[in-house]
């Protein structure tokens, strides 16, 4: 199904939809996941072939519903059989479909495997949740908090989050957002090579990025649009160190099939 930009969408929106979600109570969790936190930066660095985030994902912005609500933890034991370096579950329940049961299930099943809370975080509630339910690792992207649209800034969220023993994904998109997490000196960077306000993929995003700029020891997941081992290898050669793939994975009929080719592509 092909990419489409909807002119009234914006970052705001992804916001405005997890301000409605926590005022609706969706972050209130009982439960209390108390494992050790699974280092996602570490389980990249031992993955001996192409270090995948694959993603549990029902629906997108962009392309709409993506795949039937199989059971996620049933999907996500199969992206760990062929090799995934950890996994991102959507948590949002607007416009992606997603939940915190979806994360807690996928905990259940697989214990040992690092956990991405994938979410448009603007609150401390979310993270809390997070925690709850057995995350190892949240995403706070950077244009949420230059926009002034979470509830603190980007460095309290990150301290907040540490201090509850999370790992923490920045995700940029521009420039200006990659050199200013590398001043900073975050050592978990996530590229993102679709525009979040007119939801446009450029694959040549991380390249563009990271010709730029001396990564460093920082470890950069490139995100969105991959789809091919040609995608991985050419991202690998452009300096990203791992992958995050969600649609091309969820769309496909036989998901460790595709997982495999992808895994295999270095």
């Amino acid at each position: 199904m092909p990419e489409f930009a909807k002119p009234d969408f914006s970052i705001k929106r992804l916001a405005d939809n997890s301000y409605r979600a926590i005022d609706e109570g969706v972050y209130e969790i009982d439960r209390f996941s108390t494992h050790e936190t699974i280092s996602l930066r570490k389980a990249i660095s031992l993955c001996p072939h192409a270090p995948l985030i694959t993603e549990v994902k029902f629906s997108s912005p962009s392309y709409g519903k993506i795949r039937t609500k199989d059971e996620p933890a049933m999907i996500a034991r199969i992206m760990a059989d062929y090799g995934a370096a950890g996994i991102s579950v959507l948590t949002q329940p607007s416009l992606f479909d997603g939940s915190l049961e979806y994360l807690a299930t996928v905990r259940r099943a697989l214990p040992k495997m690092s956990l991405l809370m994938k979410d448009i975080i603007v609150s401390t509630v979310q993270i809390d949740a997070g925690k709850k339910v057995g995350a190892d690792c949240v995403l706070l992207i950077k244009s949420i908090f230059d926009n002034s649209l979470a509830e603190d800034s980007l460095e309290k969220l990150l301290e907040y989050s540490k201090k509850r023993e999370l790992e923490v994904l920045i995700e940029v998109h521009t420039r200006q957002e990659f050199a200013e997490v590398l001043k900073a000196k975050h050592d978990l960077i996530g590229i993102n090579n679709r525009n979040l306000d007119s939801l446009q993929v450029d694959i040549t995003n991380t390249e563009k990025l990271l010709k730029r700029y001396d990564k460093g020891r920082a470890v950069i997941i490139s995100e969105s649009g991959i789809g091919t081992p040609e995608d991985i290898q050419y991202l690998k050669r452009a300096g990203a160190d791992a992958f995050l793939v969600g649609t091309s994975i969820m769309q496909t009929p036989n998901i460790g099939d595709k997982i495999s080719k992808l895994y295999y592509a270095l």
